[in-house]
């Protein structure tokens, strides 16, 4: 039998120390601390060890809200019942308004709450896909202990036709060139987990970037299945996280990016 412990009864255990926070983070890696361990060592630190709280953006929350409207359309497909663009509406309005998180507007909500709704209409009505989900949001792993490297986890947007599929939002039209080495770490992780995970090479991998202009778009970029130069490349990066945390290596790096941090003050402070 299970035992059930109620978390109000339970008593406060002691706050971890830097080490052992660290310790755990050096356990496993996702393509999202290894993105912001390579772009800013010190906003890393501020994040995932101090575990600072900032109210989240508009733009996240827009990406969060479509995202988990697309999640729900890919997993009816799925289930051969798809979705009215009522019910879609009815998953949208759920997804704006059910967050704990303060969000910090930088415009007008309602126009932003629009915008968001055009991305999702427009992107269900082009996309017609015809091949049916294999798998939606599904959490993975990969054990690399074989290649002296920790634990990779993730959660796969979409496979559909043996193709990773990956949902982002964006305020402008992507050129994809830089799109492919800019999400080098998370495409590269991907195909890592769904390799692993199938024993399958994927069939490439597709970024549907949904473009909030005044005319909103969807643009697909179709990238090829991870070679073993990537890989490699990938192997370093995480080698690089790891030597990093061992040497507690959290240093700011100032930068153009700087400019929308959320950790901008915090970072000024450092010394």
């Amino acid at each position: 039998m299970i035992a059930v412990i109620d978390p109000t009864e339970a008593a406060p255990g002691p706050e971890p120390t830097l080490d052992e926070v660290v310790m755990q983070l050096q356990k496993t890696v996702s393509a999202s601390r290894l993105s912001l361990y390579l772009s800013c060592r010190l906003k890393f630190f501020f994040r995932y060890v101090l575990g600072l709280k900032k109210p989240k953006s508009a733009a996240l929350h827009v990406g969060s809200s479509v995202h988990a409207v697309l999640k729900a359309w890919n997993k009816a497909r799925w289930r051969d019942q798809p979705l009215t663009l009522k019910d879609l509406h009815d998953e949208f309005t759920k997804a704006w308004t059910d967050t704990e998180e303060q969000v910090e507007w930088d415009d007008d909500e309602a126009e932003q709450q629009s915008t968001a709704w055009k991305l999702i209409e427009i992107y269900t009505r082009q996309a017609n896909p015809t091949a049916k989900p294999e798998f939606v949001e599904v959490p993975v792993e990969s054990d690399l202990r074989k290649h002296g490297l920790p634990k990779l986890v993730g959660i796969l947007d979409l496979v559909q036709a043996g193709k990773i599929i990956d949902y982002k939002t964006s305020g402008q039209t992507p050129n994809a060139e830089k799109v492919a080495h800019t999400n080098e770490v998370q495409t590269s992780i991907y195909s890592m987990l769904y390799r692993e995970n199938t024993g399958r090479q994927e069939n490439g991998i597709e970024l549907h970037h949904l473009v909030k202009l005044k005319t909103p778009k969807v643009v697909i970029t179709e990238l090829p299945p991870m070679t073993e130069q990537k890989q490699s490349r990938l192997f370093s990066m995480i080698e690089s996280y790891v030597k990093g945390l061992d040497r507690r290596d959290f240093v700011p790096a100032p930068g153009l990016q700087c400019a929308a941090c959320e950790f901008f003050n915090e970072c000024r402070a450092w010394h």
